[in-house]
């Protein structure tokens, strides 16, 4: 039976790439740009609603029947509590999305905020939503790639990164570059998705792909290593939090969901109504449950200091 391997800081999000392929991050961006925009409808109608903007997982910790967009808000209450984030402190939101973390901080806690993504759309959108909510004197939003940004030093007191990390293709660079960004004592608070292995049989490494392939990710890392690359940009106080099973609800209404539409899925494809983006996408979502459940992956909530 043959093995596959995933590979540190190759690039997997093209299902057709030798592994070995050159790293090209610009072409990676443009890519991410594509698959956002092109998947922006469906996120909107599928996944999150218009006041929360959120996409990513959801967190739930309670005996109380699964409710879908509370669980995304609690992510982000997670997130601003495990970091112990002030009002006053200045937020830098490190793959914003839509903006729904930012505009999140920015009405529950009146933080300023400033919200980067590399699409034009999203933060054009990001923006619309700021003023829609007269939150537009806090929070902003711009164009800007999370590893080499346009900010000065020690420019931020918490740098964000909900559901983000995983599109660098160096993990490292986004440490860096937070580590920059960050005043002393600043805080970087980040949660993701983290391999738990990396060897694979046939099955498995057609999850992991689909995974991959459909949310147009290079790869992911794994706890050890990306703490070594906390340790090793000067990072203290490094704080792993294993929220897996918290997150499994959300997961488990993501499949639910694809799974309903599957037959809407497949008319539009047949019809050419959906583009090969928005069916990697979808298909992506039928995936991620045995990621998580068949303990390829753990999500992981980390907490990190700068001295």
């Amino acid at each position: 039976m043959k093995t596959y391997y995933l590979e540190l800081d190759q690039d997997y999000h093209q299902p057709d790439a030798p592994t070995n392929a050159e790293l090209d991050d610009e072409a990676l961006i443009q890519d991410t740009v594509e698959y956002y925009e092109s998947c922006h409808n469906d996120y909107l109608f599928a996944w999150c609603n218009r006041q929360n903007l959120a996409l990513h997982y959801g967190y739930w910790n309670s005996e109380q029947a699964y409710d879908h967009h509370q669980a995304l808000l609690n992510t982000n209450r997670l997130l601003y509590e495990t970091a112990q984030i002030q009002p006053h402190e200045r937020v830098l939101d490190a793959g914003c999305g839509l903006g729904g973390s930012s505009l999140w901080i920015g009405s529950e806690y009146g933080n300023e905020v400033v919200g980067i993504t590399v699409s034009q759309k999203q933060a054009d959108y990001a923006n619309q939503q700021a003023r829609r909510r007269q939150l537009d004197a806090k929070v902003s939003f711009e164009v800007a790639n999370y590893c080499e940004t346009p900010f000065a030093d020690a420019s931020f007191d918490i740098v964000w990164a909900l559901e983000s990390s995983c599109y660098a293709l160096k993990k490292d660079d986004l440490i860096r570059e937070a580590f920059r960004l960050l005043r002393p004592g600043g805080r970087l608070i980040l949660c993701d998705a983290f391999m738990l292995k990396r060897e694979f049989n046939e099955q498995e490494w057609k999850t992991v792909m689909g995974f991959l392939n459909g949310w147009m990710l290079p790869n992911l890392s794994d706890r050890t290593n990306f703490s070594a690359g906390l340790e090793q940009a000067g990072f203290k106080d490094i704080r792993i939090q294993d929220i897996s099973s918290n997150v499994l609800p959300s997961s488990k209404h993501m499949y639910k969901t694809s799974r309903r539409l599957n037959p809407v899925q497949k008319i539009s494809q047949w019809l050419g109504l959906r583009t090969a983006t928005q069916t990697a996408n979808h298909n992506a979502g039928l995936v991620q449950y045995a990621f998580f459940h068949d303990r390829m992956a753990e999500y992981l909530v980390f907490c990190a200091t700068k001295p």
